[in-house]
């Protein structure tokens, strides 16, 4: 019988106390993995926001091969007027642009589909 009561004892102030400190530990870390998955899933909430202006880079880009086109022009004028002579090809680095088809052999071009963003509120 006393060792039923030896055996008692250990278990209430030996193996109760280890599990429970053992339990809390991990149920500590449990929660501090739960807090980091919410502050992940915070911050990519807020970065999906910055990138709404993503589809307008099509936009700038097309713009800026308009702007550099005209800039090649006007530095072929300029060269031009301070030569003296008519305007001849760009001088930026260009291939001159090859002769056009003769009419008959002209296709008909479709126009190209823009990206336009669509902003939803």
């Amino acid at each position: 019988m006393t060792l039923w009561w030896i055996g008692n004892a250990l278990l209430a102030f030996v193996v109760a106390p280890l599990v429970i400190f053992l339990a809390n530990r991990l149920i500590r870390l449990a929660l501090e993995i739960r807090h980091y998955a919410d502050d992940v899933l915070e911050n990519g909430v807020n970065l999906t926001g910055t990138l709404d202006a993503v589809p307008k880079l099509v936009t700038t880009k097309e713009l800026t091969g308009v702007a550099r086109q005209n800039v090649g022009r006007y530095g072929a004028a300029l060269v031009a007027l301070q030569s003296g002579s008519a305007p001849a090809q760009s001088r930026v680095g260009r291939a001159p642009a090859p002769p056009p088809p003769p009419p008959q052999q002209q296709q008909q071009r479709r126009p190209r589909a823009r990206l336009v963003a669509s902003r939803e509120d």
